[in-house]
């Protein structure tokens, strides 16, 4: 049987319609339909969870924590292994029916709950099993909506717990709304709801992180970020994971290698933990598009902990390692439970063979202003938003991309007036935290909280300030959003923004093909949700 897919969860998907031939992220058919399979078999296994905790039964952190792996493996450009992927349908389905065995009712149960097939019809099953398996398309597009938040969600819970963090009531969540995504008795106006529950555990998820993140390593402060090179070899270290870069830069300490940071792993050089590392040399290069080029000149082995993942180029596929949730076939994949320590030995060797990395850039950003450094700011903001001298703040947080659409946002940032200031999170950052934009009253205009779940910052920062001014409605403030997005960890953003209550959100560059004409007038009517269209028209709706 022909092996088609369809998938539309990125921004980048073809046409904005779907991608059917081969994925644009490099995605081939035959690994989109496993993990359509995973997906299915771990709505499967959520159903059987959350029929578990209704009879008053426990379920281990272990279930949760495989679930929340399994969202992340199918995530845009986290993980293109087919034998991986297999792998984890298998033992999902093991501990699905090991489970199902202490459920006293059964009859209720969704197929999906019941299907155990075996390895020879895994295609087979993937090939019906897909997005377009729902029929109405906008049951379909909430449904494909709530299942893309709960991948952002799941990747945030999965880097709480490698800092053995847990929220049981977000994993219960996560399960039953992935188990409603079966339940064909639901309505649109149950499914919006939903919608905006998954939102709300958004927010929970994210406090979550970043509650382990800073107990682990401080809160981030104001540190400018060196992007030359040094004359030692390097790896190169990308991705989300900061519990992988402790280990890294632990195991690292006095072996003449450096250690840089790539991507959204720039933020990693504002917590206070990670300074004492002298060996921690700067972030090398941009967001994760621009890798084929840039992994080519560091020279050293690169450490994928994460995605963004581009299908590597021959000449250095073979230093470039995976962990975690991320996997590409070829690639050396290391691991071990949460709590106990990855052997990075082999990536060390391998560093100290290689040259030092070729210099790209040159010169420092300057970035680490999430909440607390915020608020520590907070009399010089309110003085200055009062005094006139700034009139708006603009959230430009998300995703960067390869689309020549997305250099709007360069221009953007350049455009703004300079009584502005952006705040941002996540690799969108790379399009404008280069630019000379000077300061307003010693505050810069760019803002960089950090990663992109620490979008969780910038609704922090939000609600301090409307309480400092005494405002009823977050809406009333004079913050507004503009905000770029690719892969699923910015839908479950969007989703928490939603959920506070912000509106008048503009995203882009295109709006998700996963959302139906439909459900897009519900998110327009109800919250205000609008594309992007050009530069100066954008800067006179949004600040003018």
């Amino acid at each position: 049987m022909e092996n088609k897919m369809f998938c539309y969860q990125c921004q980048e998907t073809a046409g904005c319609t779907g991608c059917t031939m081969s994925g644009v992220c490099g995605k081939k058919p035959e690994v989109a339909i496993m993990q359509d399979l995973l997906i299915f078999v771990t709505k499967g296994l959520s159903a059987v969870t959350t029929a578990l905790r209704s009879e008053g039964k426990s379920v281990s952190e272990d279930v949760n924590h495989l679930v929340s792996v399994n969202l992340f493996s199918t995530i845009t450009n986290a993980n293109f292994d087919l034998a991986a992927l297999t792998e984890r349908v298998k033992m999902t389905l093991a501990i699905k029916e090991d489970l199902l065995k202490e459920i006293k009712n059964k009859d209720t149960l969704a197929d999906a709950a019941l299907w155990n097939g075996n390895e020879d019809s895994f295609m087979a099953k993937g090939r019906t099993v897909g997005v377009l398996s729902t029929k109405n398309e906008d049951i379909r597009s909430l449904r494909e909506l709530i299942t893309y938040g709960l991948k952002g969600l799941a990747a945030y819970s999965k880097h709480a717990n490698a800092l053995l963090k847990d929220n049981a009531d977000v994993d219960a969540f996560l399960q039953r709304a992935l188990a409603s995504t079966l339940d064909d008795s639901l309505s649109v106006d149950d499914l919006i709801a939903l919608t905006l529950e998954t939102g709300k555990y958004g927010v929970d998820g994210m406090a979550l992180l970043d509650a382990a993140n800073t107990s682990a390593y401080g809160n981030p402060e104001i540190t400018k970020v060196n992007i030359g090179v040094r004359n030692n070899p390097g790896i190169l270290i990308s991705g989300h994971d900061l519990k992988d870069l402790e280990m890294l830069l632990e195991q690292t300490q006095g072996t003449g290698v450096d250690v840089y940071t790539h991507s959204e792993m720039l933020p990693a050089h504002y917590y206070p933990f990670f300074k004492k590392y002298k060996n921690f040399a700067g972030n090398y290069g941009n967001a994760w598009w621009k890798q084929k080029e840039e992994f080519e000149k560091f020279n050293g082995p690169i450490l994928m902990t994460t995605n963004c993942i581009v299908p590597p180029s021959e000449s250095y596929k073979n230093r470039m390692f995976t962990t975690g949730a991320a996997g590409f076939p070829g690639c050396k994949h290391i691991d071990a439970p949460y709590g106990e320590t990855k052997d990075f030995s082999e990536i060390i060797e391998m560093a100290k063979n290689c040259a030092a990395p070729t210099e790209i850039a040159t010169g420092t950003i300057v970035g680490g202003f999430a909440h607390e450094q915020v608020f520590a700011l907070a009399d010089t903001v309110v003085d200055a938003v009062k005094s006139g001298a700034i009139r708006k703040f603009v959230v430009m947080a998300g995703c960067d991309g390869r689309a020549k659409s997305r250099s709007y946002y360069t221009e953007f940032a350049k455009a703004l007036p300079k009584d502005t200031v952006i705040l941002t999170a996540g690799c969108a950052k790379y399009k404008y935290n280069k630019l000379d934009l000077g300061d307003i009253v010693g505050i810069p205009r760019v803002l960089d909280a950090g990663q992109c779940n620490d979008s969780y910052s910038l609704a922090l920062i939000a609600l301090k300030l409307k309480e400092v001014f005494g405002f009823d409605d977050v809406n009333e403030l004079p913050i507004v959003y503009n905000i770029s997005w690719y892969e699923q960890k910015a839908v479950i953003v969007l989703l928490a923004l939603l959920y506070l209550g912000v509106k008048n959100i503009h995203l882009g560059p295109t709006l998700p093909a996963f959302i139906s004409p439909n459900v897009a007038k519900v998110l327009i009517d109800n919250f205000g949700i609008a594309g992007i269209t050009n530069v100066d028209d954008d800067i006179k709706a949004l600040i003018d």
